[in-house]
């Protein structure tokens, strides 16, 4: 019994128990930590792409339908470089790669819309002409056969294709467009119509002032709002009442689907009231003025409050 106390009670020796210690304290959990390193930048090098423009490009003209509307897609992302929107060698194969899709996937020529909508100005003029003439192509180019249909192609590809089309063309800074978009206007779809008024807000000129003043009176939401916005853009302050209801988040709220994202960075019901309080600023509408000074002090948005008090400053 005297010896297993003996051996309890018997100091360590520490120049045998430190080289554990540190294993199981120090080596052990950077190993972890370096393995995990390694895996991470290992998934991390798989979902990197630093493939060029050019290469899209090629898959775009040469790939399968699985990759061509990838591509796309993934150039059109491209385009938030500035370097990329300033490099005026990829317009025209961008231009003939718009062409060239004119009976392929509707999603490719949605994504090179946006593509070419987002080169510095100024657009070649045969972007314009390929954007305006792709809108004069009769329905049925534009409507899905069955065969589209089977490779997942729908009628709101096309619909998106079309729209993608006349953003480009009202980002394109060229008011000779306009008496092209103007007809469009007519359209059935909201979404056109809407996409339409933007546009010819975006555009400078005063031929397109009484189609804004008509779409005032649009039965959609959306496209009464684009038009006041549109209006103020061209100093034009009819729409201030419509401006109004946009400032009147009870309004909104009622109006739009809210959706926040999971980063709340996604807030439809702010972003239509910060439209207004930008439109209402290049205005400077006194009659709006207490509204703007309510919203800064009392919303519940914290970006809706930052616009007004930025909106507040352009009063004075």
């Amino acid at each position: 019994m005297e010896k297993l106390v003996e051996r309890e009670t018997a100091p360590r020796n520490p120049v045998v128990t430190a080289p554990a210690l540190a294993a199981q304290f120090f080596l052990i959990p950077l190993a972890v930590v370096g393995i995990t390193v390694l895996m991470y930048m290992g998934f991390r090098s798989l979902l990197v792409d630093d493939r060029t423009p050019q290469e899209y490009l090629t898959d775009i003209r040469t790939g399968g339908m699985s990759r061509q509307w990838p591509a796309a897609y993934e150039l059109s992302r491209l385009m938030d470089d500035p370097a990329v929107r300033a490099d005026r060698s990829l317009a025209l194969p961008l231009i003939q790669a718009f062409q060239d899709a004119k009976n392929d996937d509707p999603r490719v020529r949605r994504y090179l819309a946006l593509a070419i909508g987002r080169l510095d100005p100024p657009l070649p003029p045969e972007g314009i002409a390929a954007l305006v003439e792709s809108l004069d192509e009769p329905p049925t180019a534009w409507t899905p056969d069955l065969f589209s249909r089977l490779n997942g192609w729908t009628d709101v590809d096309v619909n998106e294709a079309r729209i993608s089309t006349i953003w480009a063309l009202g980002s394109s800074g060229d008011p000779g467009v306009v008496p092209r978009l103007i007809p469009l206007y007519k359209s059935n779809d909201a979404g056109i119509r809407k996409i339409v008024v933007y546009a010819l807000g975006a555009l400078p000129g005063d031929v397109q002032r009484d189609t804004l003043l008509d779409a005032l009176q649009d039965p959609e939401p959306d496209v009464r709002w684009n038009s006041a916005v549109a209006l103020a853009r061209h100093g034009g302050a009819e729409g201030v009442p419509v401006l109004g209801q946009m400032l009147d988040r009870g309004y909104v709220e009622r109006t739009v689907n809210r959706e926040v994202g999971p980063y709340g960075d996604q807030d439809p019901v702010a972003d239509v009231m910060i439209s207004g309080l930008r439109a209402v600023a290049v205005l400077r509408a006194p009659s709006l003025r207490g509204t703007i000074e309510e919203l800064s002090e009392q919303d519940d948005s914290l970006r809706v409050r930052q616009a007004a008090i930025e909106a507040l400053k352009a009063f004075g």
